[in-house]
């Protein structure tokens, strides 16, 4: 049945006609090329880029936001869409190309500054977290919050020391208890040794002096 199948033939194209023109790859100005490759600076060097929705923000609230987060060693920075989503498609990061919606901003950091963040943005209404990429991880903004009520490493670090010095301590006065308590108890039976032999002499020399009186 196939191969009897009918295939009517393609519509030729009337007299006259003019064929549609072809599209020529646009290539990428010098501008957008100087953009990615910052980009891809901003993603090498920071453990933390966050994405900001700007919902109406005046320049006079945002230099004071650019000065809060300064005081953080946090930056902010703005790309086109297009240079943005352009650079996630070939990349690891394209995960985060859906966050990239209407105005928006980058909030980046060389270390991950959250609860910082998070703290300035409470003071800033206008300014909207949508996720984040935290040291290679990317976060929704319930994640983000999660993270920043971890503790930090130090004092992780601070509290795991201390564990393992109380565990050593408590391995040397272990190891230590066997031995003192072994010394003891030979310190005592060489004593009980010592007294019992000088008592055995002082009844010998008794015994001659008891049957002389007899």
């Amino acid at each position: 049945m196939a191969i009897t199948e009918y295939i009517p033939p393609k519509p030729s194209a009337p007299p006259g006609a003019l064929a549609p023109p072809t599209r020529k790859a646009e290539q990428e100005s010098g501008l957008v090329k100087l953009l990615k490759k910052d980009l891809q600076t901003v993603f090498n060097e920071c453990k933390m880029v966050a994405v900001v929705h700007n919902n109406a923000t005046n320049s006079e609230d945002m230099l004071i936001l650019k000065h809060r987060l300064h005081r953080h060693n946090i930056s902010i920075k703005f790309f086109p869409h297009q240079v943005m989503r352009s650079f996630l498609a070939g990349s690891r990061y394209r995960n985060m190309e859906p966050l990239f919606i209407g105005q928006t901003a980058l909030f980046v950091s060389k270390e991950p500054k959250v609860r910082e963040m998070l703290q300035v943005l409470r003071g800033t209404p206008q300014m909207v977290l949508l996720g984040a990429l935290i040291e290679n991880t990317l976060l929704s903004q319930q994640g983000v919050v999660g993270y920043s009520r971890l503790p930090s490493l130090t004092s992780v670090q601070g509290e795991l020391v201390s564990g393992l010095t109380m565990m050593t301590s408590q391995t040397v006065s272990m190891l230590q208890h066997h031995p003192a308590h072994l010394s003891a108890l030979l310190q005592q039976h060489l004593k009980q040794q010592q007294t019992g032999g000088a008592t055995e002499p002082a009844a010998t020399e008794d015994a001659p002096k008891a049957e002389e009186a007899a």
